[in-house]
């Protein structure tokens, strides 16, 4: 099978690494990269399966500017939540693509432990099975495959997570302990589970692989780059200072900004991410601290 990527980042490429197991895979992004099957945009585009690894706030833009549907099926390997607008990514697709044939990948995956070949299990989320099983058929050996039709679910949990994780980076930062660590992750599921809940996603995703899995492997480690953004924070860094030491997008920071603006327009309390959102904007990570313990 003929397989085109689209996005030539650590995701994308790990992803290109992992399918060309089974398959002869391409690969294309906005620059240019000097990588093997590397093609046009205008020739990845003409592949029947693409799965797609571009940055959750570029893709309403690189839609607009380069996208023609020609029946083509599409895996997003996206999370997050557009900043300025509040949309998931299922709905700013659904301008471009029909829905049997789009699918959402979720799932706790490092990029560098995909390239080393490691143990990995991810989530295939459609509403159109056929769709899950026929991209599960393409991973590799050393990736395990699930199949849901919760796409909300997996979105919402990919998304929040990163938020999550660059809290826990605070934390850590701060020094505030293991105790304090576990107890943040915990109340982040549950924020994030009612969160998800109330724009009709399933519980059973957040207690899964979309869900638990990812967050727990987003909010432990400093291979996360969202889990940095939360070190920089709490070390004073600005937000502008911390993504020039980081030298890569960090999912987390525009999907919190998305997160405020949701809350604010439906009133939903999101006590975490919107206490990250207000660190990101400027706001001393102890007086943050403070303020989620008196809630």
């Amino acid at each position: 099978m003929s397989i085109g990527v689209i996005g030539a980042g650590k995701w994308g490429t790990a992803l290109a690494y992992a399918l060309s197991e089974k398959n002869e895979v391409f690969i294309s992004s906005r620059t240019p990269r000097n990588l093997k099957n590397f093609i046009s945009m205008e020739e990845i585009l003409k592949c029947e399966y693409l799965v797609i690894a571009i940055p959750a706030q570029q893709i309403s833009s690189w839609l607009e500017e380069n996208f023609v549907f020609t029946d083509q099926k599409i895996l997003v390997a996206s999370k997050g939540i557009e900043a300025t607008s509040g949309k998931f990514l299922n709905e700013i697709y659904s301008k471009y693509v029909p829905h049997t044939h789009i699918a959402f990948l979720s799932g706790p995956s490092f990029a560098s432990e995909v390239m080393q070949s490691l143990p990995t299990a991810l989530v295939i989320n459609s509403k159109h099975e056929q769709l899950c099983i026929k991209y599960a058929s393409f991973f590799p050996s050393f990736i395990k495959t699930y199949i849901s039709e919760d796409v909300m679910g997996a979105e919402v949990a990919g998304a929040y997570k990163n938020v999550i994780a660059i809290a826990a980076g605070i934390c850590e930062g701060l020094a505030l302990g293991k105790n304090a660590a576990a107890a943040l992750i915990a109340r982040g599921l549950v924020e994030m589970q009612r969160f998800g809940l109330s724009f009709g996603a399933e519980e059973e995703s957040f207690i899964g692989l979309s869900g638990a899995g990812d967050l727990f492997l987003t909010a432990s480690s400093t291979m996360s780059r969202n889990f940095r953004v939360g070190l920089g924070l709490a070390c004073g860094k600005s937000q502008e200072d911390i993504l020039d030491d980081l030298g890569e997008v960090a999912e987390g920071i525009g999907t919190a900004y998305a997160l405020y603006k949701i809350a604010k327009e439906k009133d939903l309390y999101l006590p975490i991410a919107n206490e990250v959102y207000e660190m990101l904007e400027g706001k001393d990570p102890h007086h943050s601290l403070k303020d989620l313990l008196s809630n």
